[in-house]
């Protein structure tokens, strides 16, 4: 009989601990509650699908504040039916979706607008202020669609839900190659899988990767894999952050907060930090060509005068004045180059240089085969206005034709042209033969 009462009790232990389990999820709002209930199953299709207002309070179970919000939640969601949806998620049980849009204290309400990130609600906590934000972000929805700007769609990718992040994965077989040798910006996270801080982190990181796409690469190294980068880069606690900016041998810590928003604020700022140098090569073989005209979006060609004829302080005032014009583009994604006169015949020819003299300048698009030439003097003022006109695209146009066929040449070494002496000769040397048979 004791045995059996044992057993019945174990049972009823494990009944209700799997009933009180069951019922997590309805711990504030009962099934006949006003609230939708969220859950990882139905967010999507409820909440980031949706093409409404949706308001979303992340509780926890045991949190008094969020039970004192209780009765208030439900007269919201009564006053707001049929014209907004108002619903609750338990981020207790359910961490790791709460995670992704960063909550950190209960209750924590957010609203959800087509095609928008989510915005925070920060105003009172009363139903009447609750129902009045929720008629605002209406009108705003509203005039959006009147006014042709709301897509209606998903608001899962501003949020960066489902969007697969923008960080590349790095490891001690890829880091040189995409990092260092790189010309980009990097700003890399050393972590560990285990690591607690490293998994706060994660949904932000993904978050101001996404964001950053495009303009700062964002990478990250699972140092538990790979501990050969962690030596290198002596990194000894998780997560560390590094930058690569312009001097890819001394990375930089980011000691900022680690927010995607902070993140961001501070990637954005050392892309203006760490902006290279402006170049101006020489085109002296098909190699530069590809390099920095296969992937440029324009690329500034200039046919500059033979060396005898401007020398070399000429030579080197030209380069100079192409420098300070490269300088002052040098947040535009394009390439300068220059080739001597004649020393790109084929290349000349294809853009119709050297019967208006030299210097001379094109604005080449390798991509769409197309070229533009620089009509006016040149001159810096010129250039500068040649360029803008370029970058809007389209005007004075021509065809390239095939792609330019660049003659492998000797670089300039920097020094004066030197005339070819001939050998001197007497007209008696040149006739020599003749004056003989007549004398």
């Amino acid at each position: 009989m004791h045995k059996s009462s044992a057993i019945f009790t174990t049972i009823s232990s494990i009944l209700l601990f799997l009933f009180l389990c069951s019922t997590s999820v309805e711990a504030l709002y009962g099934s006949s509650s006003p609230v939708l209930q969220l859950t990882p199953t139905n967010f999507k299709s409820k909440v980031l699908n949706s093409n409404g207002v949706v308001l979303v309070e992340f509780f926890a179970p045991w949190c008094g504040h969020c039970k004192a919000l209780t009765p208030i939640w439900e007269k919201a969601a009564a006053v707001l039916k049929g014209v907004a949806t108002v619903a609750a998620l338990d981020a207790d049980a359910h961490q790791s979706l709460a995670q992704e849009y960063g909550i950190q204290g209960f209750p924590t309400i957010k609203v959800f607008l087509p095609g928008k990130p989510p915005v925070d609600y920060q105003g009172a906590r009363d139903a009447k202020s609750i129902s009045n934000f929720a008629y605002q972000q209406i009108k705003s929805l509203l005039k959006d669609r009147l006014d042709g700007k709301a897509t209606g769609k998903s608001s899962e990718k501003s949020s960066g839900n489902s969007e697969p992040s923008a960080s590349v994965e790095l490891n001690s077989l890829n880091f040189d190659e995409l990092v260092l040798k790189s010309k980009d910006l990097w700003v890399v996270e050393f972590f560990a899988p285990w690591c607690g801080h490293c998994k706060k982190l994660a949904p932000e990181w993904k978050k101001a990767s996404i964001n950053l796409k495009g303009k700062v690469k964002l990478g990250h190294v699972d140092c538990e894999a790979d501990k050969t980068l962690m030596s290198r880069f002596n990194v000894a606690g998780f997560p560390t952050i590094l930058v690569f900016g312009a001097d890819k041998d001394r990375p930089s810590k980011y000691e900022g907060a680690r927010s995607a928003s902070a993140i961001e604020s501070f990637a954005l700022e050392q892309l203006e930090v760490n902006l290279a140098p402006p170049e101006v090569t020489e085109l002296t073989s098909q190699d530069i060509m590809e390099d920095k005209c296969g992937s440029a979006a324009i690329c500034f060609v200039s046919f500059l005068p033979d060396i005898l004829d401007s020398k070399a302080d000429g030579r080197n005032k030209y380069l100079e004045l192409l420098l300070s014009v490269a300088e002052k583009f040098k947040r535009s994604p394009y390439s300068y180059v220059w080739a001597a006169a004649g020393m790109q015949p084929e290349l000349e020819k294809q853009v119709g240089v050297g019967g208006y003299g030299y210097p001379a300048m094109v604005a080449l698009n390798v991509k769409k085969g197309a070229y533009a030439p620089l009509r006016s003097a040149f001159e810096r003022d010129q250039i500068i206005e040649f360029i803008r006109e370029a970058g809007l695209g389209g005007k004075g146009n021509l065809a390239l034709g095939s792609a330019p066929k660049i003659v492998k040449t000797e670089p300039w070494d920097g020094k004066d042209g030197q005339i070819l002496e001939e050998d001197e000769f007497s007209l008696d040397e040149l006739m020599g033969d003749e004056s003989k048979q007549d004398l």
